[in-house]
């Protein structure tokens, strides 16, 4: 089991770690949007899909990003009473507040998972039947959900963005409980 466990936490972590490290320089695709806005409001006349894509590539990025940041513990905790506890004792408190976010992630998921289906024309209570019949091909798209904006862009590609960002972040803090378990047995991690 522990085998299993280490292996588990081995891929997810490493695939974690790449995902994060490419999203890493979101900010710089970020900063040349924001960048291009400002040249073409000062110089020319102003671009009307800057604002909503700096929205799209911050989504990205913070959700792409967030299982990244939850692995190298750089998420925000209360060190206050946190940082003089003992490994033991930081481990069962992290065991204990990993299960709330787990909760919270799969809600998150399955609304997101939900509000990519209505984007893609679906609008029955089948959510997941629903994207893996678009995945194998069994299921036709609907009319599909564009922004209300000028610029009027499809919503479905930044909402399967936040469902691979939460995905990954669900793997991530399973990841974490793992590894909080294996500190409460005294195994290395």
């Amino acid at each position: 089991m522990l085998g299993l466990m280490r292996g588990y936490i081995n891929g997810v972590d490493a695939v974690n770690r790449r995902v994060g490290r490419i999203a890493m320089y979101g900010i710089f695709a970020l900063m040349g949007v924001l960048l291009w806005s400002s040249i073409s409001k000062t110089f020319f006349v102003p671009t009307l899909w800057t604002l909503e894509m700096a929205q799209f590539v911050m989504v990205g990025y913070y959700v792409l990003g967030g299982p990244y940041s939850i692995q190298l513990g750089s998420n925000v905790r209360m060190d206050l009473l946190y940082g003089d506890w003992s490994i033991e004792r930081k481990a069962w408190f992290d065991l204990l507040t990993v299960c709330f976010l787990i909760f919270y992630l799969c809600v998150l998921l399955y609304g997101a998972v939900s509000s990519t289906a209505y984007s893609l024309g679906y609008w029955k209570s089948e959510p997941f039947s629903f994207l893996f019949g678009v995945i194998t091909g069994s299921e036709e798209i609907g009319t599909m959900e564009r922004s209300n904006s000028a610029w009027r862009p499809y919503l479905w590609p930044i909402k399967v963005v936040m469902i691979l960002g939460f995905f990954l972040m669900l793997l991530q803090c399973v990841s974490e409980l793992f590894k909080d378990v294996l500190r409460l047995k005294g195994e290395p991690v």
